[in-house]
């Protein structure tokens, strides 16, 4: 029997998820349930695996539990960049076929995501805005010289932007160059995720604040225990990241990660007039430990950084801490647009994501009738839809190119050191490059 030990506890700040209308209310599991297949979490993973089932099984009963509202978790928290290119670490990799293999995997999901929002409709600011990596100072060019060098590696397109054209489209002079790559699709990430929700095929049931507590194997396979209720099933596939762990899976291989964000009001026509910016646009640093900065179409900016390792999730933020870390995000606003000092963040928010410290997606059987995809390292719109999707496929012994492609590029994260010393490395190293990357701050 494998016990859940510590649920989703994400505050209650989302911007993304504020700005959306309120929902109807959840279906909550109840009772006693028999199902073909049960998908646990209901993120990009999660929905996407779910959907395929369906479409794979149209006859079958297909249930899909998350903890939480849909678009509430960590799918609904990043700062709404869907990325084709590789991760910054994975374009380091020596094998240029395992870095082709992940960039047609990340495209086959971004144009999963588009057919998927076209046909149903779903108003998430879906937007074909390209990103830009930006570079402040010495450290931050050296770095974007690298990315240069990789990207011309991987032959794919890219325009290097000078401060005063980047400043034509960020409204700052705050960077001094820029590369812009064409194949980054900006979005509402929970507005996305909740359309992806409301659109699932007839045959997937949908149980939301609905937390599996356990699983239990039994004689005709798996028995998910909820707090009001049950369900039997002979397969399981857990969209479930970081929380994979409490299940008793890859356990001391994932850590647990949290991001912060703020975003302000939306400016008004004087406020872009006065700073001189376009809309809808999104910049990466190229030093990872910067800090990602996005204007939304709706004109409100976002300021990404500070990095917290976070073995209880949620509950190891406090609101003193998010406090402090709102304070930090108002210094990297007020350096980049020091015109803006009146402007307030109406909303900062964590969420909770795994990585593992070889840089390695889990990917596969965990054992008879679990299956699992964990461990996006951060890139997870592109990541957990493909895998959600391939995950289906490979529970139902469907086969194919990108099924053998997803199982080449993945593999098993590597083992942590045991606690306290995991903890104390961990943070440590977040506060040393923290350190070592104030200039891109």
């Amino acid at each position: 029997m494998n016990s859940i030990v510590k649920l989703p506890h994400d505050d209650h700040s989302c911007g993304w998820y504020a700005a959306l209308p309120e929902p109807l209310p959840p279906r909550c599991l109840s009772g006693a349930h028999k199902a073909d297949h049960v998908v646990v979490g209901a993120g990009f993973a999660g929905l996407a695996a779910a959907r395929r089932l369906a479409s794979h099984m149209p006859q079958a009963r297909i249930l899909l539990v998350d903890a939480q509202r849909i678009g509430y978790g960590a799918s609904g928290r990043n700062s709404g960049f869907v990325i084709d290119l590789p991760h910054k670490f994975a374009l380091e990799h020596p094998n240029p076929e395992h870095k082709q293999r992940l960039l047609s995997l990340n495209r086959a999901a971004i144009d999963q995501l588009q057919g998927l929002i076209q046909h149903h409709a779903i108003d998430c600011q879906w937007s074909h805005a390209g990103k830009f990596q930006g570079a402040v100072g010495p450290r931050g060019l050296a770095y974007l010289d690298h990315f240069r060098t990789l990207m011309d590696d991987l032959g794919e397109p890219y325009e290097v932007v000078e401060r005063q054209a980047l400043a034509e489209v960020l409204g700052t002079q705050h960077y001094s160059r820029a590369i812009y790559t064409p194949g980054c699709y900006l979005m509402q990430p929970a507005a996305l995720v909740r359309g992806l929700g409301e659109s699932l095929p007839g045959n997937v049931e949908v149980y939301e604040e609905s937390p599996i507590q356990r699983l239990e194997k039994t004689a005709g396979g798996w028995r998910l225990h909820g707090n009001q209720g049950h369900i039997d099933t002979p397969q399981v596939l857990l969209g479930t990241s970081i929380f994979t762990q409490e299940f008793g899976y890859l356990r001391n291989r994932l850590l647990p990660v949290m991001t912060f964000a703020s975003w302000t009001r939306p400016l008004s026509d004087a406020e872009m007039a006065r700073i001189g910016a376009q809309a809808d646009w999104g910049l990466t640093p190229a030093d990872h430990a910067g800090t990602t900065v996005r204007m939304t179409q709706d004109r409100r900016l976002i300021i990404r950084n500070t990095y917290r390792h976070v073995p209880r999730y949620g509950r190891s933020v406090d609101e003193a801490t998010r406090r402090r870390i709102r304070q930090d995000h108002q210094q990297a606003l007020l350096a980049r647009y020091p015109q803006l000092a009146e402007v307030p963040f109406t909303h900062t928010w964590g969420g909770a994501y795994a990585i593992s410290r070889n840089f390695t997606n889990f990917f596969g059987q965990l054992e008879d009738g679990v299956f699992a995809t964990a461990c996006d390292n951060g890139v997870g719109a592109a990541w957990g839809t493909i895998s959600g999707t391939l995950l289906a496929d490979l529970a139902v012994g469907a086969g194919g190119a990108q099924l053998a492609a997803i199982q080449a590029v993945t593999g098993m994260p590597s083992r942590n050191p045991p606690e306290p010393f995991l903890g104390l490395g961990v943070s440590t190293r977040i506060r040393w490059a923290a350190w070592n990357s104030r200039s891109e701050l």
